[in-house]
């Protein structure tokens, strides 16, 4: 049930993207579903591999090219997506900062098996 609730998240971070994000373009729920799917497998079995290759390049920039790695693995999600196009350099690197901002809050509200926590003072 857990995977289910992130995917979700991952979903409607996508789907606030493309709303924010001039140039990235969504058709539909269903394929914000796929691209939730599709980018929580990207960033669990490409995104390390992308990480290790990378590490002195990453390191030489303090840690910004890391955003340009999201915004690949983003982009990437895109292309194997039908209905979720990423048309340039720009939108694929903020979309994938408020994808990943967006996915942040909503799962400060979810534990660790996916279901919602209540916040108690």
């Amino acid at each position: 049930m857990g995977i289910l609730i992130r995917i979700v998240v991952n979903a409607l971070a996508i789907i606030v993207a493309a709303q924010v994000i001039p140039g990235i373009e969504l058709n539909g729920v269903l394929s914000a579903l796929a691209a939730g799917l599709i980018l929580g497998v990207v960033n669990a079995v490409v995104r390390p591999v992308l990480l290790l290759l990378t590490f002195p390049i990453t390191l030489l920039t303090l840690g910004l090219f890391l955003f340009v790695l999201n915004g690949l693995c983003l982009w990437l999600t895109s292309a194997l997506v039908s209905g979720f196009e990423i048309h340039g350099f720009w939108s694929a690197i903020f979309g994938a900062l408020l994808v990943s901002l967006v996915s942040w809050v909503l799962n400060a509200f979810l534990s660790d098996r996916g279901e919602v926590e209540v916040i108690r003072r």
